[in-house]
């Protein structure tokens, strides 16, 4: 593989530095947005050439891009609407991502249970045509499961109603993380960003938008930056972006809603990922990670604007647990089972008259009053494709030709030969690690983990597979300034360690204590906050509040 660009997110003792940097410099480009389509873009421009300054009001990947169903995948139900270009498109950089980073594309099968021989011959058609769309190589072609294969693979399946299935390929990831290794990726090729330093206002000179104002949330410093051209890839808070340039931009998109719940494997005994059917013909994914199964998505109107905590509601759990009553009948999963949830906003380009489930997932890129480049909607696994079409409008901004650029060779921790299990077992081996927390650590950091390692093995909780280095890592490389920043979007401990979660909060708090120099009310302000955010995931009301 080629050289890997890894450089280092500014973290709170650099802010003030960094600060003084993005003031010093004209930049070809300044991104508002830290979620996965600002992190891309970010990295492809820096792959051309380009000088990149970035800003997320809160934490990168906070939004949305922390929040999916964590598959990079074509979206095979985009067929049935006609998305055959979104379709193949996304199919096919499937492979490109897992090159990139396969520790963050992770091969697995979709299982699609059916309850005829008829029913299978169906979907077969429709899985061979999303094959030959992504050139899907041979050895990774679907497979059709009878009712031996199903006792072998998923014996909790009701197999006197699902008697076949087709399999096919999938990629499993970690939106969050795929995000923090594209913004490092970019820092490396010289792009300056920040956290928690919302863009409050975007200058102008002669009509033309010529650099932003942002503010510091940790230092209250305000930060003026110069630039050629100003892109608006703030996902879920787009049109509040728009209405610093224009106050007057109209209304651009249509929120949804998706909510996911975890339950353990305990009690949902999945082996691979499922795609199952609900009452009303959508179909929810129940995903194997480890000693969690997390099952979603909800897709439903949102009408309470952006908002970064969308509340789990009841009525979303009752959704997401009853096509498993038809599936699993001795499971008998109940509200009282769901030991994570998380819910978040899909920003998607409004198609008047049509409900979220049939609005296309397509982005939409669209030129300001004072020329800010905004890009709209998407999906995660498109982020690439999505940043190339930004960058067209860009070059036309710059009045200049790009020029052309590879992939880029690999994501940081993505510079490893063979794959995962290949990974989990060299960090066994040469760090006598339990083989939870190695194949955690792989999955999370690839190649990488072993310098996670280095800076401390022991085990942040009893029994928790998650590791004090980790803590280290998340603040002196990708920029982790609270509590709240490492449980959910470094380690991801909230959401795929239901054992691990109250219990990690506590070591946590204590070794940033000593890392950053907090006092002791901060401590204790962190992780009270911490806490209180941990218990809101599972306090499942009936409307929203």
């Amino acid at each position: 593989m080629s050289s890997v660009s890894r450089g280092s997110l500014p973290g709170v003792t650099e802010r003030e530095r960094a600060a003084s940097a993005l003031e010093a410099e004209t930049f070809d480009l300044a991104i508002i947005g830290g979620g996965i389509t600002g992190a891309g873009l970010a990295r492809e421009a820096g792959l051309r050439g380009l000088s990149v300054a970035l800003f997320e009001s809160e934490d990168f990947a906070s939004g949305t891009s922390s929040r999916s169903s964590k598959l990079i995948h074509g979206g095979l139900r985009y067929l049935a609407l006609g998305d055959v270009a979104l379709v193949r498109e996304s199919a096919l950089e499937r492979k490109v991502i897992f090159r990139l980073a396969p520790h963050l594309a992770e091969r697995r099968w979709m299982v699609l249970p059916v309850h005829s021989r008829t029913a299978l011959l169906k979907f077969r058609a429709a899985i061979t045509t999303y094959e030959k769309l992504g050139a899907v190589e041979r050895d990774d072609l679907h497979q059709n499961w009878g009712e031996d294969e199903l006792a072998r693979e998923e014996p909790e399946l009701d197999r006197s109603e699902w008697r076949f299935a087709c399999a096919y390929r999938e990629y499993l990831t970690d939106d969050a993380r795929l995000v923090l290794a594209n913004l490092r990726s970019a820092a490396g090729l010289g792009m300056h960003a920040l956290n928690r330093a919302p863009v409050t206002q975007i200058a102008v000179e002669n009509g033309r938008a010529s650099g932003v104002t942002a503010k510091c949330r940790l230092t209250g410093r305000e930060i003026r930056v110069r630039a050629r051209c100003v892109v608006n890839a703030a996902g879920a808070w787009v049109e509040a972006v728009r209405r610093l340039e224009d106050a007057s931009a109209p209304p651009l998109l249509h929120l949804s809603k998706g909510v996911h719940i975890g339950i353990p494997a305990t009690r949902l005994p999945v082996r691979n990922l499922l795609l199952l059917n609900t009452d009303d013909r959508r179909g929810v994914f129940a995903l194997r990670r480890d000693e969690i199964v997390f099952v979603g998505t909800t897709d439903t109107t949102y009408g309470h604007g952006a908002d970064l905590w969308p509340r789990v509601l009841r009525a979303d759990v009752e959704y997401l647990l009853t096509p498993l009553a038809h599936y699993f009948r001795d499971a008998k999963i109940e509200i009282e089972d769901v030991r994570t949830a998380w819910a978040g906003l899909r920003p998607l380009v409004a198609e008047p008259g049509k409900p979220p489930t049939d609005i296309s997932r397509k982005d939409e890129i669209l030129m300001g009053r004072g020329g800010v480049v905004t890009i709209a909607g998407g999906k995660l696994t498109g982020y690439r494709p999505m940043a190339l079409r930004t960058l067209e409008k860009v070059a036309e901004v710059l009045g200049r030709e790009l020029p052309q650029a590879g992939e880029g060779g690999p994501l940081p921790g993505g510079d490893f030969a063979g794959e995962l299990p290949g990974l989990t077992h060299e960090l066994e081996r040469q760090h006598g690690l339990a083989r939870p927390t190695a194949q955690r650590l792989a999955r999370l950091y690839g190649s990488e983990a072993h310098e996670v390692v280095s800076l401390g093995s022991e085990s942040l909780a009893p029994g928790a597979p998650v590791i004090a280095g980790e803590v280290d890592w998340a603040v002196t490389r990708e920029a982790a300034v609270g509590v709240e920043d490492v449980l959910y979007r470094r380690t991801r401990v909230a959401l795929f360690e239901p054992d691990a979660r109250r219990a990690s909060a506590g070591p946590i708090a204590r070794r940033m204590q000593a890392l950053l120099g907090w006092s002791d009310a901060k401590t204790s302000e962190e992780l009270a906050h911490a806490e209180s955010r941990l218990a809101g995931d599972l306090d499942f009301g009936s409307a929203p509040a």
